[in-house]
């Protein structure tokens, strides 16, 4: 699946009509032959207030996870910049989202994490959410979309065989998330308040696949929005969600997948996997 290491110092271009999806296991990480050393270097990147955020955790592995965080986003932000890692700026944005501050490039970021697997989506200018969801986690999913997902969602979920509902439920649910988390707004927005319609050829294809419908209350417009699943593996799902600027909504857009270590190395993926 490897198909290219990049060294530090190499950086990559991002078109305008590109989605960078980067993934880090931070699990993994504590396997590093100098994993004491990495963790003081990662620990060196952050600002006073986030060491602070990050250390509130009360377990360690959610003290390791928080750090790896924010050393991975830091880091795969360089490759697009002349900027150290340890130089970057963060604030809450309009939407109470994260937002660079100053930015050199016009990059616009969101991140999400599961218990062994961070993910982060890259793009210039257009607004984006992405999710990441363990499917493998004990829960009852038809209770959660009985009360979360519209009408048309459940009506189309228990319609299927039994043996897929699951997979179906968490194609919905990371749907949904990636949108409100485009938007910055969490569940401010109601899960019922949008429905996702989704035919099979959508997984790794394009949005003409995957399309979006909101309840005459909403004011939002389904043309701009662009959503893509991706299915890495057995144990993870992923979806994304991008909101097209005047000058992308007729863009077609592509996609480059890369898993990193923070500050050691980059390796481009193609296709899309995880083991």
């Amino acid at each position: 699946m490897t198909v290219k290491k990049r060294l530090i110092s190499e950086k990559i271009t991002l078109a305008k009509n590109e989605v960078h999806l980067w993934s880090t296991k931070p699990q993994e990480l504590l396997k590093e032959p100098d994993n004491d050393l990495l963790k003081e270097k990662y620990q060196s990147l952050l600002t006073d207030d986030e060491t602070i955020k990050q250390q509130r955790y009360k377990f360690e592995k959610d003290q390791h996870d928080a750090l790896i965080t924010r050393a991975f986003v830091r880091d795969l932000l360089s490759y697009y910049a002349d900027i150290s890692p340890d130089e970057w700026r963060f604030d809450k944005g309009e939407k109470d989202k994260p937002e660079i501050v100053n930015a050199p490039i016009p990059l616009r970021f969101n991140i999400s994490h599961t218990n062994d697997l961070i993910i982060c989506a890259v793009t210039l200018t257009d607004d984006i959410g992405c999710d990441v969801e363990d499917i493998t986690r004990n829960n009852d999913v038809l209770s959660i979309a009985d009360r979360f997902f519209s009408s048309s969602e459940t009506k189309e979920l228990f319609s299927l065989p039994k043996a897929q509902q699951r997979h179906r439920f968490f194609d919905y649910w990371t749907l949904k998330e990636s949108y409100i988390k485009a938007w910055g707004l969490g569940l401010a927005i109601p899960l019922k308040d949008f429905s996702f319609t989704i035919k099979p050829a959508a997984i790794n294809e394009s949005n003409g696949e995957i399309t979006l419908d909101f309840a005459k209350h909403r004011v939002d417009d389904p043309q701009v929005w662009r959503s893509w699943l991706f299915y890495p593996n057995n144990k993870h799902r992923i979806a994304i969600s991008l909101r097209a600027n005047t000058n992308n909504q007729e863009c077609d857009y592509s996609f480059k997948f890369f898993n990193s270590v923070p500050l050691v190395s980059c390796q481009e993926l193609s296709p899309f996997k995880l083991n």
